[in-house]
């Protein structure tokens, strides 16, 4: 029988849900509305469960993106996922945000073989959330997204990558990628926005789920890099 695991993205503005099936996207939805994760994620999960003929405990596991990323954000996803796991007895699985992006990547530009791939999420002015993943071997399932080097948060300079962009093709992607345009300009780069989405986390979230790799619901918290900080308004004058 293939695993169902409920798979929910909320590290950036977009808010999504996928459902597997196995290896399969079941069901999703999604929304880059802004600030509706807390209004929107749960109506989403129980329509794909409602169009998938199931409850909640049909469902093997559920993963969540544990970060980096928005802290409200990641504190809506991971305690929704806990309030799941918690009400209907089911292992908890986390899965990096930058690595279901460099994964959404690999899965829709299946033609491109780069030596390095920068998953971004925006943080503000010049500022992402990266980290260094390489493409993995090839098999019948496609590559795998293979973490190279610590999560930072970085501000984009020229120069920043240059050694990796003197030995190869790198790509920069995520909703922070835009930022590279106008610093990084060498025959190498490629620069590919795209949103993060929980499909990406699929074959993350099926290898842990193999491996029973679960987290401790209780005591769990995502990952959020750098701490909160309130921005007091401007005043008018």
């Amino acid at each position: 029988m293939q695993p169902h695991i409920l798979l929910i993205e909320t590290s950036t503005q977009v808010c999504s849900v996928s459902l597997t099936a196995g290896s399969r996207i079941a069901a999703s939805r999604q929304t880059d509305m802004p600030k509706a994760h807390a209004s929107l994620l749960a109506v989403f999960i129980r329509d794909i469960l409602q169009e998938c003929g199931l409850s909640v405990r049909d469902c093997d596991a559920v993963a969540v993106s544990g970060g980096p990323g928005s802290y409200t954000g990641l504190r809506v996803g991971v305690s929704t996922a806990k309030g799941l796991c918690f009400g209907a007895s089911l292992p908890l699985i986390q899965v990096n945000s930058l690595e279901l992006i460099a994964q959404s990547y690999l899965d829709h530009n299946t033609s491109v073989n780069p030596r390095r791939i920068y998953p971004m999420i925006d943080a503000r002015r010049m500022d992402v959330y990266t980290a260094p993943y390489s493409a993995g071997t090839i098999d019948d399932k496609g590559r795998v997204a293979i973490m190279e080097g610590p999560v930072e948060a970085l501000t984009i300079i020229a120069g920043r990558f240059a050694e990796d962009l003197e030995q190869g093709l790198v790509v920069f992607t995520g909703n922070g990628a835009s930022k590279c345009r106008e610093v990084i300009q060498h025959p190498n780069a490629v620069i590919a926005p795209l949103e993060s989405h929980a499909s990406g986390m699929a074959r993350a979230a099926m290898k842990a789920f193999r491996e029973k790799k679960f987290e401790d619901v209780a005591n769990y918290t995502p990952f959020y890099l750098k701490e909160f900080q309130a921005i007091r308004p401007k005043a008018d004058f």
